[in-house]
């Protein structure tokens, strides 16, 4: 667990740093866009804080290389370089939508070459945990993974609309997720604990924690679609990662729910930005626009017109997410019952403080 912690420590710093870095750089260059109507900012505010993110990313792999402990880790280096490969692809695509505002084409046909990239190279969904049950063919497990990491990064996208959201949101689940691959590890090899998907996992805690600062409202960089997109695929892929390499049937709880947490999870934690994401595309595809351009009609603008302020529709979905990734770990300490009667409890606290300004509207008229 040290070494772990060590390496969140070091790319939280190394993050933090970098962002200021990148932020003079952003300004002294004026490296920005026009404000948009849509935007919740008054003064217009670099979004190129994915290229900080990455460069975290990077110091993060760096010092675990030198570090004795993750030595198994680096030994498959085919996929440590796909995944900066692809987190390179994607950082670029998006820097540049982000700068240029590219074609959604364009944008799509770059997702798609960070995620074959990571998938040719071995980071696959080749077996469902559930007793080593194989997906299928080659061709056919790539597709998958591929299509999971293009669904994932782009609801971490849409949800990169309040100052703070996508970050905390990728944080609090992503943070949720490592416990997770570390309990499993200490079950499945006791001998080492260290494998791909937790180092990716704690990467992307730290880089999190340490863009968060200056992301907070008032924002004064965003992470762009760089910063989201890259946060997104690395989550899905260090959840790929675990389905790929450790069987949860071989852990003590080996009921059929611990054994599905790599698959819900990213899900479960996302399932309002991918609930976001599927409204979205409807809704642009109704109006006849482009399912990529961007309007006034996410969750998080909803949430604001419920009567939440900006900071208070960002902690109703730190809320949402701490519910439903704390659920699922549960299972690994507590019978279902229990799992059930705190779920119950989460829900109904996390629905009361999402309706709260409805309520106190509803109970003052009838005053």
């Amino acid at each position: 667990m040290r070494a772990y912690l060590l390496i969140t420590a070091a790319v939280a710093i190394s993050t933090l740093l970098f962002t200021f870095a990148t932020l003079f750089v952003a300004r002294k260059l004026k490296l920005h866009r026009p404000i948009r109507k849509r935007d919740q900012h008054e003064t217009p505010v670099p979004r190129i804080g994915g290229f900080a993110i990455f460069l975290g990313l990077l110091v993060g792999f760096g010092l675990a290389g030198t570090l004795g402990w993750f030595e198994t880790v680096f030994e498959d280096m085919g996929v440590i370089w796909a995944i900066i490969g692809s987190a390179a692809i994607i950082t670029v695509v998006g820097l540049l939508d982000d700068l240029i505002d590219m074609d959604w084409t364009l944008k799509l046909a770059g997702q798609i070459l960070a995620a074959g990239l990571l998938a040719w190279q071995g980071v696959q969904i080749v077996s469902l945990p559930i007793g080593g049950l194989v997906v299928g063919s080659y061709g056919f497990s790539l597709v998958m993974t591929v299509l999971v990491l293009l669904v994932v990064m782009n609801a971490v996208n849409f949800i990169d609309g309040l100052d703070g959201l996508a970050a905390g949101v990728i944080a609090i689940g992503t943070g949720t997720f490592f416990l997770y691959v570390y309990l499993l590890a200490q079950q499945t090899s006791p001998t080492n604990y260290f494998n791909t998907a937790g180092l990716l996992s704690v990467i992307v805690l730290g880089a999190c924690l340490g863009f968060l600062p200056l992301n907070w409202r008032p924002a004064k960089i965003f992470m762009g679609d760089s910063g989201a997109m890259l946060l997104g695929m690395l989550m899905a892929t260090s959840a790929i990662l675990v389905t790929g390499q450790i069987d949860p049937l071989t852990v003590t709880r080996n009921d059929l729910l611990p054994a599905l947490f790599p698959l819900i999870l990213p899900v479960a934690i996302l399932i309002l930005p991918l609930l976001d994401l599927l409204l979205s595309v409807l809704r642009r595809l109704r109006l006849g626009k482009s399912p990529f351009q961007a309007d006034e009609g996410h969750l998080h603008h909803r949430l604001q017109d419920l009567g939440h302020s900006h900071p208070i529709a960002v902690l109703v979905f730190y809320i949402w997410t701490a519910v439903i990734s704390i659920t699922g770990l549960l299972f690994f300490f507590l019978e279902v019952p229990q799992v059930l009667v705190f779920a119950s409890l989460g829900v109904s606290g996390a629905l009361v403080f999402t309706l709260w300004p409805v309520i106190v509207r509803r109970y003052k008229g009838v005053q």
